[in-house]
């Protein structure tokens, strides 16, 4: 039988009618035109739109808005006046319960066609805040060719343009004022923004870490040297004495030629390297370089739900929390554990692991420091069992190895907690194939008005 390619219906720069029937993850709307693959940015669903096909290959096209005839009921004007231009969050134009549904069907899609399985996904947990929410913010730095103006923002979708971002709904109010105070002073000291083309300039990310409990918060310079400057000194100087919410000043070394941010050589400039966090009544501290969820409402649903789900199902278990940056699940987990045994390769959140597990009066809890698949090996060699392990890796999720190691190590129930619902799938679907059943997944919104979605699986060992 003859192989035919499939063609688009249409060329490039051609302007058709479409309506989206979905968003799926990295944000875009799904249409069909004679069951061909056309995505739109800045579409919502049931919009009736008139799009420029942009690009087209024998598999898909993507389009451009052009009109919109009649928009969807979910569609709403942004509240931000920038929406349109920065690519921080692209859902702002529909609404935000919709957006949930759109995300709990992302999950339920990627999860069904990696795997293979309908797995139960329940509703979205909703963002106790769905503005001013981010404690963690990480503004990229340039300056104008000609004026010498310091920009910092973030980038257009999908370039490495700047957008100067003088407001920003979705962080709290003092980091616009901070950032706009760092513009001004630095180009008054002669601070140069970086140029990511030429490797030159010294100021490349001005990144804060915010204590929602505290409204304090923690400034870290990430600069193209490895020497701290006069300026920086001057500038942290002026920082302190002009805002009484900043707690401490800090520089990072980054010489490095990638889109690193920072290097794990971060230092203090003046007053304290580390904002604390309560939620609840668990105190957390955390440094420049450790990791902590950015949504400390949506983190505290997340902790509950981990909470439940063990405190329902498993009677004082011995838990083995993995990828554990400062403790925080081991922590909150501590009081209806036997043992925790926490596992981090980073050494400042182990650091912040060891002193929070003190500040908490936690007896319960050991914080090791490492390469979680070598720790993992050494439990192994000891014959160590944990009732309960709780995975909550990074965007690329666990390496085969950490998976196998983890699979040994377990004796009743995994919990997965993911940012990325690809590598969750993919996880996933190589745990049901060495003895585990997912019982079901709640995905939580850490990052509103984005296609960002956290999840968290719940796998039982099959008897």
């Amino acid at each position: 039988m003859e192989n035919k390619e499939k063609k688009p219906p249409f060329k490039n720069g051609d302007v058709i009618e479409i309506i989206p029937e979905k968003l799926v993850y990295e944000g875009s709307a799904l249409a069909k035109v004679d069951n061909f693959p056309v995505f739109v940015d800045g579409a919502c669903p049931n919009d009736r739109l008139k799009v420029k096909i942009k690009k087209s290959n024998k598999n898909y096209a993507t389009a451009e808005i052009v009109e919109i005839i009649d928009p969807s009921i979910h569609r709403v004007k942004p509240f931000c006046p920038m929406h349109n231009i920065c690519g921080g969050c692209g859902w702002q134009h529909i609404d935000y319960d919709f957006q949930l549904e759109q995300k709990r069907n992302i999950v339920f899609e990627t999860v069904k066609k990696i795997t293979g399985k309908e797995i139960e996904i329940k509703p979205v947990l909703k963002s106790p805040l769905t503005r001013e929410f981010r404690s963690k913010v990480q503004y990229p730095v340039s300056q104008t060719k000609v004026s010498k103006r310091i920009l910092a923002g973030y980038y257009k979708k999908g370039s490495h343009e700047l957008v100067n971002i003088k407001y920003c709904p979705i962080q709290p109010k003092i980091i616009d004022k901070i950032t706009e105070f760092i513009r001004q002073h630095a180009q008054e000291l002669k601070i140069s923004g970086y140029d990511e083309k030429t490797h030159k300039g010294e100021l490349r990310h001005i990144v804060y870490r915010y204590s929602k409990s505290d409204n304090e918060l923690i400034v870290i310079f990430v600069v193209n040297d490895n020497k701290l400057s006069e300026k920086f000194k001057k500038l942290s100087k002026q920082l302190m004495s002009e805002f009484a919410h900043i707690k401490g000043c800090l520089i990072n070394y980054n010489t490095n030629r990638s889109n690193l941010i920072m290097t794990q050589d971060t230092r203090k400039i003046q007053g304290d390297n580390f904002v604390t966090e309560k939620i609840k009544d668990k105190i957390y501290k955390i440094s420049a370089n450790s990791f902590f969820q950015v949504n400390i409402g949506s983190a505290q649903n997340i902790f509950e739900t981990v909470k439940t789900i063990i405190s329902e199902n498993y009677k004082q278990p011995r838990l083995l929390d993995a990828y554990s940056g400062v403790s925080s699940f081991g922590i909150w987990l501590a009081d209806i554990a036997r043992e925790v045994v926490s596992v981090e390769e980073a050494p400042s959140a182990t650091k912040d692991a060891t002193e929070n597990v003190k500040m908490n009066n936690i007896s319960n809890l050991v914080a090791l420091n490492g390469d979680a698949k070598k720790i993992f090996e050494q439990l192994i060699e000891n014959q160590e069992k944990f009732d309960v392990t709780l995975l909550d890796p990074p965007r690329k999720g666990c390496e085969k190895e950490s998976l196998d190691y983890a699979i040994k190590l377990t004796d009743k129930a995994i919990i997965y907690v993911s940012c990325n619902p690809s590598t969750l799938a993919r996880d996933l679907k190589y745990l049901h194939e060495h003895g585990f059943k997912t019982k079901y997944i709640q995905p939580v919104d850490m990052f509103c008005h984005s296609y960002h979605i956290e999840s968290i699986a719940w796998l039982e060992k099959n008897n």
